[in-house]
């Protein structure tokens, strides 16, 4: 077999993903290519490259999806190899076939084990041929009362794209449109098909990697149930809680689908296992997982040194590196999953997680990054390896909850709850979990945020007599009423997101170290500084660290086991500010996709009722109607491009007891 030695290598990626691969790269003494849009022109992937190829645009369309674009720019920059990452054109056979054609190595499987694994359908029909076990299909056209609950899913692609439940026969018909509508949207190909819904299942996958010597490795099973949209939040190595034959039958079954298709590299067999643990093959990702670390973690290897091993020609060790301990995989997103998951943008001001043994940070960003709105929220993944699942449990929540991140609202909290939930200890896990437990994950927890907010106003004050100088605010915008200092002053806090405001009293003795104007609270300051705030609360000493966003008047402030994010308000609400009853504002900015079916001015519209769709980094978010009445004005349209708190329609509310239109006809 022909060998060829990667010397350069462009990875056609962004953000983490290309990061990670250009750490290995650097340990191998590769140089690094990185391609890059218009609105990455700054990202971190660039900055570690060797060299870097703009791709004219920003929108994915334009540029990371454009194979012939990334071609050419592997070739301008002198690359010998290209790697795909995870998304984009990674599972993408002309695009792979293109690299090939071009003389150039390709870091990936052999095209026609993309090709064959490409549809979902096609994949299951030859699963079926290697033995390996399916769910029945089902077709929609002549589904009935007892085939439900149904799945359906998009032929091409995954992530969730053009996936729906459908538990009424009465919604299958609308459900296979919208799913058929996102998946052409996602995927360039609307096929969808449907097969049984397993209520209370897991997601169970195990990595693969293969050579062209016939030696293919089953590099243990993941567990990968916790999802929000069908796309993975919380991921462990081993899956925990399978007994050794069906162990044991979960890697026979991936072995035989990678040899089936020939498959060379790495790859992952997924499959949803029953409650009473059945496993059903749901497809081959023919490419690097999101989830790859924790394998990596307990099989103590590079999967990445693997494939670009392989994709040399050179052969995997016969025998199977041995396993040690649990891993287990959160991604950091900046979304706030009290409000439907809605991603969130903006300037990322810190990100800081402890280095401590064990853990590992997978990111495409540093502080000072801006998150844009083109691509998926992930800002990073924490991994924590330990030699029990406990432990590891353990270690990845306390380095969440000690972590320093200022900027967007991120799910950090939900992160750290989900981790400590005792179906989570317990390994009781299956795709349900956040349809279940999200309303107490995300309800308000047992921390102080009243005592972070007195905390930031004594800061402050500090910071107001040192008139702006450091990492402070200036007195004109953070500044306190200091008419006369002895007397109370009085500073108002609005905490994000959930909106809950704090008034704050105090006052500057002649001490000038400020204090809580009420006496016997219980608290009594120690120290302040405009960064740092020292209280003793009962007996107790309690540290603050504060650091301050002065574009947006937002105070951040981090204590042992809780975080806060804190806007000044003004000491009068200014009444300017405000917006019409019924407004529907775009609550981040995107593309408006599609209008409800007959959606115009003068149309009826209930409460509830989805009125526009809108997608945003990577996810189709639904505008419902704020109340029952008539649509008066639409300013959205398909393929509009808005930005956060745009106008989208005014709905006029129909007053309590009033007909509905159609009822004075």
């Amino acid at each position: 077999m022909r060998r060829d030695v990667i010397q350069t290598l462009l990875v056609a990626n962004r953000g983490e993903i290309a990061c990670r691969i250009f750490r290995t790269c650097r340990d191998l003494g590769i140089t690094t290519i990185a391609v890059y849009s218009d609105a990455d022109a700054d990202a971190l992937h660039v900055r570690e490259a060797d060299l870097a190829v703009r791709l004219p645009g920003a929108a994915p369309a334009d540029t990371y999806l454009r194979g012939d674009l990334v071609v050419a720019a592997a070739l301008a920059a002198g690359a010998d190899a290209v790697h795909p990452g995870y998304g984009f054109l990674s599972e993408n056979a002309a695009f792979a076939a293109a690299v090939q054609d071009a003389g150039l190595v390709w870091v990936g499987p052999p095209v026609k084990a993309i090709e064959l694994m490409a549809s979902k359908t096609r994949a299951k029909e030859l699963m079926a041929g290697a033995g390996v076990p399916l769910l029945a299909p089902v077709d929609p056209a002549t589904a009935g009362p007892d085939d439900l609950p149904l799945l359906l899913k998009a032929a091409s692609g995954g992530g969730g794209r053009g996936m729906r439940i459908v538990h009424e026969l009465e919604a299958l018909g609308g459900e296979l449109l919208a799913a058929a509508a996102e998946a052409a949207s996602a995927f360039g190909d609307g096929e969808v098909f449907a097969e049984p819904y397993v209520e209370r299942g897991r997601h169970v996958e195990v990595q693969v990697m293969a050579d062209a010597y016939d030696t293919v490795w089953a590099l243990g099973t993941r567990d990968c149930s916790l999802q929000r949209r069908h796309q993975k939040v919380i991921e462990e190595a081993p899956a925990p809680g399978l007994d050794d034959a069906l162990r044991a039958r979960l890697h026979d079954a991936a072995v035989a689908a990678a040899r089936a298709v020939g498959y060379r590299g790495a790859g992952t067999v997924e499959f949803l296992v029953s409650a009473e643990g059945r496993p059903y093959f749901l497809e081959m990702n023919t490419r690097l997982q999101v989830e790859h670390p924790v394998t990596e973690a307990v099989f103590g290897v590079d999967l990445v040194a693997l494939q670009l091993r392989v994709a040399e020609g050179e052969p995997l060790d016969a025998v199977v590196p041995a396993a040690s301990g649990h891993a287990v995989e959160a991604r950091l997103y900046a979304e706030d999953p009290a409000r439907d998951w809605q991603p969130q943008t903006g300037a990322l001001l810190a990100l800081e997680v402890p280095d401590a043994p064990g853990l590992r940070l997978d990111t495409g960003y540093t502080g000072g990054d801006t998150i844009g709105v083109h691509y998926d929220p992930m800002l990073a993944k924490v991994i924590a390896h330990a030699p029990t699942r406990t432990a590891a449990i353990r270690l990845l929540a306390g380095a969440l909850e000690r972590a320093r991140i200022h900027g967007p609202v991120t799910n950090r909290a939900l992160l750290v709850r989900s981790l400590r939930h005792p179906d989570f200890v317990a390994g009781r896990l299956d795709t349900g979990f956040y349809d279940r437990h999200l309303p107490a994950l995300t309800a308000p927890g047992d921390g102080d945020p009243a005592t972070a907010a007195l905390a930031a106003a004594l800061a402050e004050a500090v910071a107001a007599t040192t008139h702006g100088t450091g990492p402070a605010p200036t007195p004109s915008r953070f500044g306190a009423w200091r008419n006369v200092p002895s007397q109370p002053q009085v500073k108002r806090y609005r905490s994000e997101p959930d909106g809950t405001e704090h008034e704050i009293a105090y006052r500057t003795p002649r001490t000038g170290i400020p204090e809580p104007y009420e006496a016997g609270s219980g608290t009594r300051v120690v120290s302040v500084t405009p960064t740092r705030v020292t209280l003793e609360l009962n007996g107790v000493t309690r540290h603050f660290g504060l650091a301050y966003d002065r574009d947006r008047d937002r105070v951040h402030v981090d204590t042992a086991g809780a975080s806060y994010t804190f806007t000044a308000l003004p000491r009068f609400t200014d009444p300017t500010i405000r917006t019409d009853p019924g407004s529907l504002l775009a609550p981040m900015p995107g593309t408006v996709v599609r209008l409800a079916e007959g959606l115009a001015p003068g149309a009826v519209v209930e409460a509830g009722q989805p009125l526009i769709w809108l997608e945003a980094m990577k996810m189709e978010h639904r505008i419902l109607a704020p109340a029952s009445g008539t649509l008066t004005a639409l300013h959205a349209a398909p393929g509009h491009q808005v930005e956060v708190g745009a106008l989208l329609a005014v709905v006029q509310e129909r007053a309590a007891g009033a007909p509905a239109p159609e009822e004075t006809a």
